[in-house]
């Protein structure tokens, strides 16, 4: 079997590619003590978040230019500016209620967008009780920690750093390109039988092999084609993400009153399974190169999958919560402040607002991240509307 080829993305520098073969042996014992194969979930949690090893566990530049993509925190701060326009009132609702208000950022990147929202909060006068980051890599807890005494030296102490999700919680909880970055199963349809796509080792080259869909695999998929009305055509390939609704269904049971942001790259089941897409919705990030080889350069290359938004929203209905809205990005930001954080803009220097018309573009725009990321606001006892939620809302849709 040959290689893929690479020659369209930059080569590993050689601390990079060491690492690589590192997690790469280390891939093919876990494939070993299997009986010669995995899962693609148990390949792609283990390239990630495996201990000391994974992608978000090691140490290499994740974020920004510097890494391997570029988030919207990390363009510009207007995203968690706007962002914390729409948590105010919400954190401003459930001190009311509650006597305090807490703020749960779920995986939180760089900390860019916990300096922002904290900066940006700071100035509205609506300070959450407390700002708890629920952060699994110990790296880039570090990392955050670091960033935050540098970027908003005066608000970092007010950031609690946790282990595990709180029993209870009262507040906003934000997620940012969250889900993606879940570990996804991913399946072929053969005719009437359904097949697990796992990983081998073939002569030292992680290649694709398929064996019979277990049972859990086969009911989400079998659920999947009820939704739409059809079997999937022959051949098709894609992925269902198992862990999600539990996820889900875990935030939804700590939420006493409150909301959640969850923004992403994702569409709706209809549009996820589409006929046209019978190649899935993977995608690697290694060096601001996006590509679809998820099996290689293991342990220095993200990878991640869009996100079935319909599944994650019926999981949390089940759990008890509201929709509050599902809106893409864009619209997400132009209802929800952006021109109010926008309106010194002719008063600064010609550079100045090139560059902010720039981050402005890569955030709102379609053939950027304005049409493909979406956010999904789900709520529990909310009597506040948000207009970034309630306008142009495409709950619809799911």
């Amino acid at each position: 079997m040959q290689p893929p080829d690479l020659t369209s993305l930059p080569p590993p520098d050689a601390a990079s590619a060491a690492h690589s073969r590192k997690v790469a042996n280390y891939l093919r014992e876990k494939i070993a003590a299997a009986g010669g194969c995995i899962s693609f979930a148990s390949y792609m949690h283990e390239a990630l978040y495996a201990s000391g090893l994974g992608y978000y566990s090691a140490g290499a530049t994740k974020f920004g230019a510097a890494g391997d993509f570029t988030t919207a925190p990390e363009i510009s701060k207007l995203f968690g500016y706007v962002l914390a326009r729409q948590c105010a009132p919400v954190l401003a609702e459930v001190r009311n209620l509650h006597g305090a208000a807490s703020l749960l950022e779920v995986g939180a990147g760089s900390g860019k967008l916990a300096a922002d929202l904290l900066t940006r909060l700071e100035t509205l006068g609506a300070l959450p009780d407390s700002y708890q980051v629920l952060e699994v890599s110990a790296d880039l807890r570090e990392r955050q920690q670091a960033f935050l005494r540098n970027a908003a030296p005066g608000l970092a102490d007010r950031v609690q750093w946790l282990d595990r999700l709180p029993a209870e919680f009262a507040g906003v909880v934000v997620a940012n390109e969250v889900l993606d970055a879940m570990p996804v199963e991913r399946f072929v349809r053969r005719g009437e039988q359904l097949s697990q796509w796992c990983v081998a080792d073939s002569d030292g080259i992680f290649t694709g092999v398929e064996r019979e869909a277990p049972a859990v695999l086969a009911a989400a998929v079998a659920g999947i084609e009820d939704d739409l009305g059809a079997r999937l055509p022959d051949g098709y390939t894609s992925e269902v993400n198992l862990a999600a609704p539990a996820w889900v269904t875990e935030l939804a049971g700590a939420l006493q009153t409150g909301m959640l942001f969850l923004f992403d790259y994702g569409t709706s089941r209809r549009e996820y399974y589409a006929p046209d897409r019978s190649d899935g919705w993977l995608r690697c990030h290694f060096r601001q190169h996006a590509h679809s080889e998820p099996l290689i350069l293991p342990g220095i290359q993200d990878i991640t999958a869009w996100v079935d938004f319909s599944a994650v929203a019926a999981a949390a209905v089940d759990a008890g919560l509201d929709i509050a809205g599902y809106v893409t990005q864009a619209h997400f930001l132009v209802n929800g402040g952006l021109a109010d954080e926008l309106r010194q803009f002719t008063e600064m220097p010609a550079q100045a607002q090139v560059q902010l018309s720039t981050q402005v573009k890569q955030l709102t725009l379609p053939g950027e991240m304005g049409e493909n990321f979406k956010c999904l606001g789900l709520s529990r006892n909310l009597a506040c509307g948000l207009d970034s939620l309630e306008t142009m809302d495409r709950t619809f849709t799911l």
